[in-house]
């Protein structure tokens, strides 16, 4: 048995803390029912506030806080591994900053929970989404403080890389990125050091850019990286007017879809992970062994 089932979970956030979290514990608590020992949450998850500026009043501090601790709880009662999607949490003065207007206060943080309740790593967008076609525009470095370093960390997942005569399993190995992240595979090049075997990208993709985009920019991370891709994504209207473009997803390392929500909504997607097909993969065509360009760049990695 080499195999673990995942699952990514879609929303449809509102403005309101409270709601958004009861949607997401009942949507993880079916998850977990259905046999996922990893569940991911969308960006935003708990906050799509009707003004980009929101996000300053439910910014949490580093390591607490009411979104923190509920995430930190589910992780525990369901004994899953939970990738928190985002969650504003309060940045440093210092902080590196792009985009215009007023100083940006807070980053765009992905939390990793671990069934014993604590957490596992995060990281911090490190892109800031801006666009304007002329109809919609967007600007997250009017309010977020970008992150600077890719993150990784293992975790002991039961079942994965279980293999007869095999003393112990190895741990699964997660890389972490955000939403517009996916646009710049050096940060998933960064993250291959060593190969990562799962990349979570927790996303808000806006209906136009998603659907343009969304399926090629995440097949061809996993194909080029030769790893497994779970995107949990906000898909559908939201009360703020905007409208988000779903389809999250589950991609394997040969870039096949194993998994997919292809209608807007709230729902759970589920597929099964393996590790036997991941290494099978790397083997018959071992392209990361073949690499020759690129330096390292900061790298920050993390063990549960």
């Amino acid at each position: 048995m080499t195999t673990v089932k995942i699952a990514a979970v879609q929303m449809v956030s509102t403005p309101d803390v409270a709601r958004n979290l009861e949607a997401a514990g009942a949507l993880m608590a079916r998850a977990a029912a259905a046999g996922a020992a990893l569940v991911s949450l969308p960006e935003y998850f708990c906050l799509l506030g009707r003004r980009d500026t929101d996000k300053l009043a439910a910014a949490e501090a580093p390591g607490t806080g009411p979104i923190q601790r509920f995430l930190a709880d589910a992780a525990k009662r369901h004994g899953v591994f939970i990738v928190g999607g985002t969650l504003p949490v309060r940045a440093p003065a210092s902080g590196p900053r792009e985009g215009s207007g007023a100083a940006p206060h807070v980053l765009n943080r992905c939390c990793v929970f671990t069934p014993a309740c604590t957490e596992a790593a995060h990281y911090d967008k490190i892109h800031l989404f801006a666009f304007d076609n002329g109809r919609e525009s967007y600007d997250e470095g009017r309010t977020l403080a970008a992150g600077s370093e890719p993150v990784a960390v293992d975790l002991a997942l039961p079942g994965w890389g279980d293999a007869a005569g095999q003393a112990a399993a190895a741990p699964l190995r997660l890389g972490l990125s955000v939403c517009y992240d996916l646009r710049f595979p050096e940060l998933y090049r960064a993250l291959m050091h060593p190969p990562c075997d799962l990349v979570a990208v927790p996303s808000a993709f806006t209906h136009t850019t998603g659907q343009a985009h969304w399926e090629v920019l995440l097949r061809a991370r996993a194909v080029e990286n030769q790893c497994y891709v779970i995107a949990a994504a906000q898909g559908g209207l939201h009360e703020n007017g905007r409208r988000t473009f779903g389809h999250s997803i589950v991609v394997d390392p040969w870039g096949e879809v194993l998994a997919c929500r292809r209608e807007e909504g709230e729902g759970v997607v589920l597929a099964e992970i393996d590790a036997a097909r991941l290494a099978a993969v790397r083997r018959q065509l071992p392209a990361l062994a073949h690499r020759r360009l690129g330096a390292v760049g900061p790298f920050s990695a993390a063990g549960a």
